[in-house]
């Protein structure tokens, strides 16, 4: 091709070196995008297209983002109080608990274990009472199983010494009880066989002084859970050792091998469990809700994509003597094709771009936003005694950002494919019958 291409959409001459570096499907592309049109209700199509594609990729970004900031946060929350792995005995208390707990050090996958007491509990403060679970721990060992000691909002746990008859309350419980640090609380331990005697079955309780307070973010241990020394819970409970053994895993997903490892070498005395087999079903369930809502939302993104179809149909329709002279002056209809799928995935992709960037600058900073309506309005999306959390997370992972942006080309370049097809397939003699 020599001298200068011309046609009725070109309003200069192109110099044939300029095409020579651009391929003219390419050129021609996007010289139909920068065109004024002669029907404005293309123009409209158009740009509704690419703002369908911005608005679903931007939800779906930060949809996805959000779900993920629920899932870590309340793996987290809830990991963190509940321990990853669990060793107990068949009886109500583990006698000889050093040398399962020696076992247990001794898996490469276990990188810390601790005893603790556990037990259901009735608490009286000043002028209310409520149920809680008691916990008995080792201030010096509970660190290497959970992070308790970082949630302490007043008080510490090292004040949990033995025969101090100190305890450490949630922070719901606490303001439930009418306590704070330095206040009394009664401890009322259920009744076991021992406490029946001839005049009838004799409660057994302590007044413990509490001695420090924290903060979960979690309604379930905020106002159900009360920590005190292992010694005392011991004593309380009338037990001759712990419960059982917590353990903390250094990869969460081999708890139920580690599980299946210990139980074979404690023998049938003991039993392991892991986490994945009391909280399983629920963090499935979240990964289910995850899966539902991003499909729900990619046929928003593939509904905003095919709206390509109809602009790019109504631009042919309106393109048609042009396609015509390209046809007549020597362009294939390979090359045609190319045209218009060239300008509908500029359209998809300038609608990707901006629906990335936007899905990710609010995914980042969904908490902010949320908090700013939050104290605007005074409505709390997430109340404390409905959730188990009270804040919205995000957590963006760059994979699903990619996996998002592979859908939403794909979609756009699957709705050129007929348009462009349709353009192809024009008659230069038919088209040009009554220009």
């Amino acid at each position: 091709m020599a001298g200068t291409i011309a046609t009725p959409s070109l309003q200069s001459p192109v110099p044939a070196v300029y095409c020579m570096f651009r391929p003219l499907e390419l050129f021609i592309g996007t010289r139909y995008i920068r065109a004024k049109r002669r029907n404005h209700f293309i123009s409209f199509i158009s740009v509704v297209s690419m703002l369908g594609l911005i608005i679903g990729i931007t939800a779906l970004i930060t949809v996805i983002s959000v779900m993920n900031g629920f899932q870590a946060e309340l793996r987290s929350r809830i990991l963190g109080f509940v321990s990853q792995a669990t060793i107990t005995s068949v009886g109500e208390s583990m006698s000889n608990w050093h040398q399962a707990l020696a076992i247990a050090e001794q898996n490469p996958h276990v990188k810390g274990a601790a005893p603790y007491v556990e037990s259901e509990s009735w608490l009286v403060g000043n002028g209310a009472n409520q149920g809680a679970m008691l916990r008995g721990i080792l201030p010096g060992q509970e660190p290497k199983v959970t992070d308790i000691g970082s949630k302490m909002i007043a008080g510490k746990l090292s004040a949990l010494t033995p025969d101090s008859w100190g305890i450490v309350l949630g922070r719901d419980l606490a303001l439930a009880l009418g306590v704070n640090v330095g206040d009394k609380v009664v401890v009322y331990a259920p009744p076991n066989g021992s406490s029946v005697t001839p005049i009838g079955v004799i409660p057994r309780f302590r007044r413990f002084t509490v001695v420090g307070i924290f903060e979960a973010g979690m309604q379930q241990y905020d106002s159900g859970l009360a920590i005190v020394n292992m010694h005392d819970a011991e004593k309380l409970y009338q037990l001759s050792g712990p419960s059982g053994i917590r353990l903390k895993l250094d990869d969460l997903f081999v708890a139920n091998k580690v599980a299946t490892t210990l139980a074979n070498k404690l023998g049938a005395a003991y039993r392991v469990q892991g986490w994945m087999a009391s909280h399983v079903n629920f963090f499935k369930a979240l990964a289910m809700e995850k899966i539902v809502m991003f499909i729900i939302l990619s046929l928003i993104v593939a509904v905003a994509a095919f709206n390509l179809v109809s602009s790019l149909v109504m631009l042919v329709t309106d393109k048609q003597s042009d396609i015509a002279i390209l046809r007549t002056l020597g362009a294939t209809p390979r090359s045609i094709m190319g045209v218009f799928m060239i300008q509908g995935m500029l359209i998809g992709i300038m609608g990707i771009v901006i629906g990335v960037v936007c899905g990710v600058a609010l995914a980042i900073n969904v908490p902010a936003i949320v908090d700013t309506i939050q104290n605007l309005t005074g409505y709390q999306f997430l109340p404390e005694s409905v959730y188990y959390i009270n804040n919205v997370p995000s957590k963006l992972s760059w994979d699903a950002v990619g996996w998002i942006t592979g859908m939403a080309f794909v979609f756009s370049l699957l709705a050129t494919i007929y348009p462009a097809w349709r353009a192809s397939r024009t008659q230069p003699a038919e088209a040009l019958r009554y220009e």
